[in-house]
């Protein structure tokens, strides 16, 4: 890091855990805004690699513009129709012509967005989802910036924004979706949590999708929707001393059977659209009360975009913060300049419970050099991003 205006505040307690209130909501994996996610990350990922391939380098690319628009079905117990399928736009930017060989990047791109969805959502066929891939050429003045230099340039000026620890409530929301999924085959891959703590209390809202074949009548639904709100009570309750309240599909009107049924265990069937980055962070989750960017992580490319690193190197550097000086709390924002390289943020603000300045400081000059390393790891899909 060469010599950024670096501010370091000291915290005397964390802000979180001194608050009365607390809201966390996560959107699992198949929510439509994490649909998106999933999907604009995949076509980055099989881009890069194609790239590496073919050229030895990644090439310039920025693919986190996809929306979803949902679908149409008739669920039924016991199992219904699909009508209309989900339509998933591909968009963004990418490199398509090298030396006047041509890259066909929308082929790549939709074989990366159906191989993803056939991995992950096992109640969606390749008749479900119509792909449609409109990706542009990139820019030659984003482009010429990723091709100066061994370092890196960054692609945009941005902030990124990591914290630790997580908190209580926001390591409980995080598990509650893989609990769910791991112990009721009935659940789909659609999942939202929203948690409220307010002093000795935690009140937890969920929204679980429920697959329909799974389910022969109202009777059988009554019980899945029980047993969802057994699992998350005992889930929660073993993990804080706070009296826990679930609430679960709250919208249903048992009495007249309409109720969160579905044929693919994803509400993007039925009527809920998608777009990305208006879901979870890279931490997995939605904290209003906690410092946060709006930026997109999923499709930015994974060489020079620091909507995507420096929200990770921000949060990794927080993280060793905590394990490494013992800090209750830790908030780290990295600010960058476009054309800078992006081991140089142009400003870094962190507060923190930690006392040892330099030894704070070290800890996040050490992430940003190691900015460069998150490429192969990001390409690999072994970072989280939502």
């Amino acid at each position: 890091m060469a010599n950024p205006t670096v501010t370091i505040r000291y915290l005397d307690r964390n802000p979180i855990s001194s608050r009365s209130t607390e809201f966390v909501e996560r959107k699992g994996i198949g929510h439509p805004d994490s649909i998106c996610d999933g999907i604009a990350e995949a076509v980055s990922r099989h881009l890069s690699r194609r790239y590496l391939d073919e050229f030895g380098r990644i090439l310039h690319h920025n693919t986190d513009s996809v929306q979803l628009v949902a679908g149409t079905t008739d669920p039924a117990f016991g199992g219904g129709t699909v009508g209309e399928p989900m339509y998933v736009l591909l968009g963004g930017r990418a490199t398509k012509t090298v030396d006047g060989r041509r890259i066909p990047v929308d082929d790549i791109a939709v074989e990366a967005a159906e191989d993803y969805v056939d991995a992950r959502f096992r109640e969606v066929s390749r008749d479900d989802v119509e792909f449609e891939s409109r990706i542009g050429e990139t820019s030659v003045e984003l482009r010429s910036l990723f091709d100066a230099g061994a370092v890196p340039r960054a692609n945009d000026t941005s902030v990124g924004v990591g914290y630790a620890p997580l908190s209580e409530t926001e390591r409980i929301v995080r598990g509650i979706e893989s609990e769910l999924r791991g112990a009721i085959p009935a659940v789909g891959e659609d999942v939202k949590v929203m948690a409220w703590r307010s002093g000795d209390d935690l009140r937890l809202t969920v929204a679980a999708a429920v697959i329909s074949r799974h389910v022969a009548d109202i009777d059988e639904y009554v019980a899945v929707k029980e047993l969802i709100g057994e699992t998350v009570r005992r889930y929660a309750t073993e993990r804080t001393t706070r009296t826990v309240h679930v609430d679960v599909n709250a919208a249903d009107d048992v009495g007249s059977e309409r109720v969160y049924l579905t044929e693919t265990g994803l509400s993007a069937e039925m009527g809920d659209d998608g777009n990305v980055g208006r879901g979870n962070r890279v931490n997995g989750l939605i904290t209003p009360h906690r410092p946060t960017s709006l930026e997109a992580t999923g499709g930015k490319n994974p060489v020079s975009h620091v909507g995507k690193l420096y929200n990770v190197v921000a949060t990794n550097a927080a993280e060793r913060v905590h394990e490494t000086l013992g800090a209750d709390h830790t908030e780290v924002k990295l600010l960058s300049k476009i054309g800078d390289p992006v081991t140089e943020p142009m400003a870094v603000d962190i507060d923190t419970t930690a006392r040892d300045d330099e030894a704070v400081r070290r800890v996040v000059e050490d992430e940003l050099e190691e900015t460069p390393s998150l490429t192969e790891a990001l390409v690999a899909g072994q970072v989280p991003l939502f």
